[in-house]
C-alpha cells in the first residue's frame, strides 16, 4: 500500500493560493506587481502639433507646455520627437517675438532658449509622423529625428489639432485616420518598439481615435468624446488669441505638482478635467493595458528612469585599467594636445594659382570714349539739336 506525504504550503503559498481574481484586483496589486512596477528601463515622448496659422496659436502652446513639462521630469531632448506644424514665436503677428505663452498676461514663456524642434513647417506630414512611429524612415534622417525605442521603452504620444470623426487633421490639407492610428501603433507592437504606451490627444471628438485601437499595453487619453467640442481657453487681448485648450491646460496644472519621485498614479490624471471644467467630457481606455492604473505611476511616462544593471560580482576597475593600457604601446599612451580636424583643404587652396579675373575697361577709357562722342556731336550738328539729348 502505498501512502503520501501530506505537504504543508509556506505561507506564501497559501496567501497566493487563496488569492481570487477578485482580490488581486481590489488589492490593488500582488506580491510580484510590487516589486516589477514596469518592465520599461527608458522612457520617449513625441509631442506633435498638426495645426498652422496664428489663429491656431493654442495648439502650439499646448505641445510646447507638454515639452516642458517632461523635460522637467527628466526626459532629455534626446529621447523627444518634437513637430510643431507652425512657428508661433516668429510669426510677424506676435507682439513678443522668440516667445510662446501658455498663461494670460504673459505669465509663463514656454518656449524659452532650449526649445529643440525636430520637425518643422511642412515636414509634419502624416507620413513623417507614421515614419517616425514605425522607424520606417531614410537612412540619412539625422538621429535627432528617430524614434530609437525598443522593448524595454515606455513611450508618451500627445497629439493635438483639430479633428473630427475618426480623423486628426494636419496642416489642413490631410488627415490621419483611427485605423492609420491604430495599424501604425499594431507595427510598432510586432517591432518590439515599445513596454507600455500612453497616447493623450487633444482635439474634438478625440475619443474616435482610440476606439480602433487593438493592439497590447496601451492607455489613451482623449479631451472629449464623440460629438463633443474640444474649447479652448485662456484668451489673451494684448496677444489676441486663445493660448491654451481646456483639457491641456488642467493636465499641466496637474503636473506642476508632480516631481520625479512622486507615487501619483494614472487613476488621478484621469480626474483632474471633469465636465464642469472642460465643457467636453473627457474619456479614457485602459482595457488593452496590462497593468492596473491605479498601480501606474505618472512617472511611468512623463518621467524618465536610466539603465541600470545589478551585479554581486566585485569588478575592480583599476585592474581593467592596468591590463588594457599593458596591451597598448608605448606610443599610445603619451597623450597629445587635442586639435580640429581640417574640414577644408587648406593647403590646396592655399598653393593653388587665382583665378584669372574677367577683362573689364577701366573707368578712364569709358569716360574719354564719351567724350569724343559728344565732340563728334557738337561738330557735325552743332549746339542747337542738344535738346535731342537731354
Amino acid at each position: 500500500m502505498l501512502s503520501f506525504k501530506e505537504e504543508v504550503p509556506s505561507p506564501l503559498q497559501s496567501t497566493v493560493g487563496t488569492m481570487d481574481n477578485t482580490d488581486y484586483r481590489e488589492g490593488g496589486c500582488c506580491h510580484t506587481e510590487q516589486f516589477f512596477r514596469s518592465g520599461h528601463t527608458n522612457n520617449w515622448a513625441v509631442l506633435v502639433c498638426t495645426s498652422r496659422f496664428w489663429f491656431n496659436y493654442r495648439h502650439v502652446a499646448n505641445t510646447l507646455s507638454v515639452y516642458r513639462s517632461v523635460k522637467r521630469l527628466g526626459i532629455p531632448d534626446s529621447h523627444i520627437v518634437l513637430m510643431l506644424a507652425d512657428d508661433m514665436a516668429c510669426n510677424p503677428r506676435n507682439p513678443k517675438p522668440a516667445t510662446v505663452f501658455s498663461h494670460k498676461n504673459m505669465e509663463l514663456n514656454v518656449y524659452g532658449d532650449d526649445v529643440e524642434v525636430d520637425y518643422r513647417s511642412y515636414e509634419v506630414t502624416v507620413e513623417n509622423f507614421l515614419r517616425v512611429l514605425t522607424g520606417r524612415i531614410p537612412p540619412s534622417t539625422p538621429r535627432s529625428k528617430r524614434l530609437l525605442s525598443d522593448d524595454r521603452s515606455n513611450i508618451l504620444i500627445y497629439m493635438t489639432g483639430h479633428g473630427g470623426n475618426g480623423f486628426l487633421k494636419f496642416q489642413d490639407s490631410e488627415e490621419i485616420t483611427n485605423v492609420e492610428l491604430a495599424d501604425a501603433f499594431e507595427q510598432m507592437w510586432q517591432k518590439r518598439r515599445y513596454n507600455e504606451l500612453l497616447f493623450i490627444i487633444d482635439t474634438c471628438q478625440g475619443a474616435s481615435m482610440y476606439e480602433r485601437f487593438y493592439s497590447p499595453n496601451i492607455m489613451a487619453l482623449a479631451s472629449s468624446q464623440v460629438g463633443e467640442d474640444s474649447l479652448s481657453h485662456q484668451p489673451d487681448l494684448g496677444i489676441g488669441v486663445h493660448l491654451m485648450d481646456r483639457y491641456t491646460f488642467y493636465v499641466l496644472e496637474f503636473l506642476e505638482e508632480i516631481h520625479p519621485a512622486s507615487q501619483t498614479n494614472m487613476n488621478d490624471l484621469f480626474q483632474v478635467c471633469p465636465k464642469s471644467l472642460c465643457v467636453s467630457t473627457p474619456g479614457h481606455r485602459t482595457d488593452l493595458f496590462q497593468r492596473d492604473p491605479q498601480n501606474v505611476l505618472i512617472t511611468d511616462f512623463f518621467g524618465s528612469v536610466r539603465k541600470v544593471e545589478i551585479t554581486t560580482e566585485t569588478i575592480s576597475l583599476d585592474r581593467d585599467l592596468a591590463v588594457f593600457e599593458s596591451k597598448l604601446p608605448k606610443d599610445e599612451l603619451a597623450t597629445e594636445p587635442l586639435k580640429y580636424a581640417e574640414q577644408l583643404p587648406v593647403a590646396q587652396i592655399i598653393h593653388q594659382k587665382p583665378k584669372q579675373k574677367d577683362w573689364h575697361p577701366p573707368g578712364g577709357f569709358i569716360l574719354g570714349l564719351w567724350a569724343l562722342i559728344i565732340m563728334v556731336f557738337f561738330k557735325t550738328y552743332g549746339i542747337k539739336h542738344m535738346k535731342h539729348i537731354f
